[in-house]
């Protein structure tokens, strides 16, 4: 597995659909060792720190795999960043990671939370109105980590599974349960065992759990 870019931004905002929006989903690659502090990288900001940001999604990753995918499907070029993700990466796929994983990336650890819900930005960013549905059916997902070593990291290094989690729900596991009707049940029960599950997450299985008693 490999780090491929690292892709930062500060908020600025731009025109959508006639109204200003203020975003920094519109990263570019940063050449050099990068710091990673507890809950950003540097040069790095958020717009919106009620849904975005924080220690549960300091950073996030999104896999070449994916560029593969939906360059035929979108109508721009896709760059490193295009996804508004921190880091490009190769080889580190949602099927495989489990929450709690953690991983060496340069001399920061990280520690993987929990796949993204994009909000409209992203269809902002790539052009494309319906892209929020689109990439929510398409289940890629990304990962969201949690820095669990500061450190700094850069294009070129090499990203090393560190330890396993003992929860048995993978980063696409727990993407299926933005659209799979019913939920999967085994998949709700599993992360109702984790400790360190977000507060919104937490939340989200919860409201899960009691809808799928309703049924």
């Amino acid at each position: 597995m490999r780090l491929l870019s690292v892709n930062t931004a500060l908020p600025q905002e731009v025109t959508w659909k006639g109204q200003r929006v203020r975003t920094s989903i519109c990263k570019q690659p940063v050449v050099g060792p990068v710091p990673v502090y507890a809950d950003h990288l540097a040069g790095d900001g958020q717009a919106d720190l009620r849904v975005h940001g924080g220690r549960d999604k300091a950073v996030y990753a999104y896999g070449q795999e994916h560029y593969a995918y939906w360059q035929p499907q979108l109508a721009i070029r896709l760059e490193a960043g295009a996804f508004g993700e921190n880091l490009t990466t190769d080889g580190l796929l949602e099927q495989q990671v489990r929450v709690g994983d953690y991983f060496q990336v340069g001399s920061a650890i990280l520690m993987a939370t929990q796949p993204r819900q994009p909000c409209f930005k992203l269809g902002l960013r790539l052009q494309e109105e319906a892209m929020v549905g689109r990439f929510l059916a398409a289940g890629r997902s990304g990962i969201y980590f949690r820095v669990h070593q500061e450190g700094t990291l850069q294009a070129g290094d090499a990203i090393t599974f560190v330890q396993a989690s003992p929860y048995a729900v993978t980063i696409h596991d727990m993407a299926q349960l933005y659209t799979s009707t019913p939920p999967n049940l085994a998949t709700l029960q599993a992360l109702q065992e984790v400790p360190f599950l977000s507060p919104s997450w937490r939340e989200r299985v919860a409201r899960l759990v009691r809808t799928a008693g309703k049924g």
